[in-house]
């Protein structure tokens, strides 16, 4: 009965408590819609706050569109200056007034830049304290300016350019199309570009180890300019056993090469070849081989010189070895290297062919990060002219194929000193004596110095 009582009471009272609960659900609910409201309130003024800030952006703000958007940010959130940039893009006026301006890099700047090449600048700077009568150089040179721009052009080539300014005005030094996606693995050039035949005659004078070309070079291989023409050059990787690196390269030139080929009609081209063969020794010493060989019609002493035939032909026979030491772990702080290069040469002209040989070997060392030393010695014969009158002393041309009566040798002393890796100073004691009797005796300086990003040079 007592059960009975109790849940009669609690029925009796479930209707009041359902309806105080929905009272108070509804009252929560009333003040949930009212906070709305006032966020609806805050958000519309804010909303409105921000419109006069654009229009003050569109119209008020100093400077060009990099100057607005510098406003914009920091007055308004990202969305608006999204709108900020977009409506000023489209305002003729603020187009015209941000052309004017300086470029701001990031953003729309540096997606366009992403369609430039890398372009830089090489200062060489040069000097000279001494004697040398026989090839004198000023006292104080710019010697060279090089501009290089290089770029990916599609996935398949590449292009790089390199263009000289220098006392005798501006040349286009290199200029060619790299494919790099030919069938059977070939590597193809196509321009203007260094033959490949040895070590130095490859070399641009920023990556140079010396200050100047070595005796050999400047007899037989056409000096600063080399065997560089307009021409096109295949390679390729050779299978090869016991980890050796094999690249086998021909290329064809016009067939003009300064004092040394000279195209006197369409036939006459130049041809290079170049083997070459590379294999680690130790994880920090490597050993580098290669094999030139260079073939193009003979270019007279001089122009109204008449000592060649349209069929004589200079011929160049040459091998270069190179040895590394650099450890993984210390190659900025300590290096070693050693280099060889021989040539052969053979020329034709009147009334006798002539033969010379020349070489040149050198080495490097590293003493810490900013400090290098070393040394070059180098020998190599010189042809002499059919005309005797052209020679001093006279009797120097002996009248037979081997003219061991011109032969010039020399020796350097190099420190170098690193700034930092854009930039360098070097000096070098070089003498030399030559065939005429005479010494040089010289003390060289050089400072080069680049700007930009350059490309890596040949391994």
């Amino acid at each position: 009965m007592r059960r009975v009582s109790v849940l009669a009471g609690i029925l009796l009272l479930l209707p009041g408590a359902l309806a105080a609960q929905q009272t108070a659900v509804d009252t929560k609910k009333e003040e949930r819609l009212q906070a709305l409201e006032e966020r609806v309130r805050a958000l519309e003024a804010q909303l409105n706050a921000l419109k006069q800030e654009l229009q003050a952006v569109r119209s008020d703000a100093p400077g060009g569109l990099g100057a607005k958007l510098e406003y914009a940010a920091l007055k308004l959130p990202t969305l608006a200056v999204a709108e900020v940039a977009a409506s000023i893009a489209q305002d003729p006026a603020a187009q015209a007034a941000a052309a004017s301006q300086l470029p701001t890099y990031g953003g729309a700047s540096s997606a366009s830049k992403a369609l430039n090449p890398d372009i830089s600048v090489i200062g060489n700077f040069w000097g000279a304290v001494g004697r040398n009568a026989v090839r004198p150089v000023p006292t104080l040179e710019f010697h060279e300016t090089e501009i290089a721009l290089q770029a990916i052009v599609d996935p398949f080539a590449r292009a790089d350019f390199f263009v000289s300014l220098g006392r005798e005005g501006i040349e286009l030094e290199e200029g060619y199309l790299t494919f790099t996606s030919l069938p059977a693995g070939l590597v193809a050039k196509v321009g203007k570009m260094r033959a490949a035949f040895g070590k130095v005659n490859g070399m641009h004078n920023d990556a140079l180890p010396w200050i100047d070309r070595p005796l050999v070079v400047e007899n037989l291989v056409a000096g600063e300019e080399g065997i560089n023409d307009a021409g096109l050059s295949v390679s390729r990787i050779l299978p090869a056993p016991k980890g050796i690196f094999l690249e086998a390269t021909g290329q064809i030139f016009r067939g003009d090469s300064e004092n040394l080929f000279q195209a006197a009609q369409k036939k006459d081209v130049a041809y290079v070849a170049h083997l070459r063969g590379y294999r680690d020794i130790t994880e920090s010493t490597n050993v580098d081989l290669g094999f030139s060989y260079a073939r193009g019609h003979s270019a007279p002493f001089a122009a109204d010189s008449s000592d060649v035939t349209p069929d004589s032909n200079t011929e160049l026979f040459g091998l270069d070895a190179t040895f590394r030491w650099k450890p993984l772990r210390r190659a900025i702080y300590h290096s070693f290297l050693a280099r060889t290069e021989l040539v052969w040469s053979r020329r034709e002209q009147i009334p006798f062919a002539q033969h010379a040989f020349g070489f040149v070997t050198s080495a490097e060392y590293r003493l810490d990060r900013r400090w290098t030393i070393g040394g070059r010695f180098d020998r190599s014969a010189r042809f002499c002219s059919a005309d005797l009158s052209m020679l001093r002393p006279s009797n120097a041309c002996p009248g037979r194929a081997t003219n061991v009566g011109l032969t010039d040798t020399g020796f350097s002393a190099l420190l170098t000193y690193w700034p930092s890796e854009f930039s360098q100073i070097r000096g070098q004691y070089r003498f030399a004596r030559y065939a005429e009797g005479r010494d040089g005796n010289e003390l060289r300086f050089q400072f080069l110095f680049v700007l930009g990003a350059h490309g890596a040079h040949p391994f």
